[in-house]
């Protein structure tokens, strides 16, 4: 089951019943074991698409912008052991099955990471969901915190591979639209 007191997995659930894209939410609760016993972050959510990929999505919820002062933006940590899940599930699920990163963004200011007709409403908050696919994430993300064991793409390459969630789960458009 999806942590529904996580308001931005709350937030994409309600996007994609929304849009009524076919999902499954997986249950959070317990780590998975792979067949050799070896413990695995379990995904958030298994979602179809129409062009015969299944996105294995991990949502990331983060504010936009974020810190103190609401002058960061589009952070987009993650932890390795997310990485390395994530991996994981793509190689146990197959290669119609890809891992995607979906940072939902909690619209805070009075900035916003897509055009207002792309943001969501829920719960009286606008979400902007923005989707990194793992590969793309793994081949540029660094280390940021040996300590927490956290990783981030540079932001500029973020923009540049990031793709409003529309686009890739609703299959509204075969072709990239730039950087966001």
């Amino acid at each position: 089951m999806v942590n529904r007191n996580n308001h931005y997995e709350a937030a994409f659930e309600a996007y994609l019943r929304h849009h009524h894209v076919p999902y499954v939410a997986v249950d959070e609760l317990r780590r998975s074991l792979t067949t050799d016993g070896q413990s695995i972050k379990n995904l958030d959510f298994i979602v179809a698409s129409a062009t015969g990929v299944s996105w294995l999505v991990d949502v990331k919820g983060r504010r936009f912008p974020s810190g103190e002062d609401q002058k960061h933006y589009w952070k987009n940590w993650s932890t390795t052991d997310d990485l390395r899940s994530l991996r994981q599930w793509e190689s146990l699920f197959g290669g119609s099955f890809v891992g995607l990163f979906v940072f939902a963004f909690n619209v805070t200011g009075c900035r916003a990471p897509l055009p207002a007709e792309r943001l969501f409403e829920f719960r009286e908050a606008l979400y902007g969901f923005v989707a990194v696919r793992l590969a793309d994430y793994a081949a540029t993300a660094r280390p940021i915190s040996p300590a927490w064991d956290t990783v981030a793409m540079p932001t500029a390459e973020f923009r540049r591979l990031a793709r409003p969630v529309d686009e890739l789960l609703l299959c509204l458009d075969d072709e990239p639209r730039g950087t966001i």
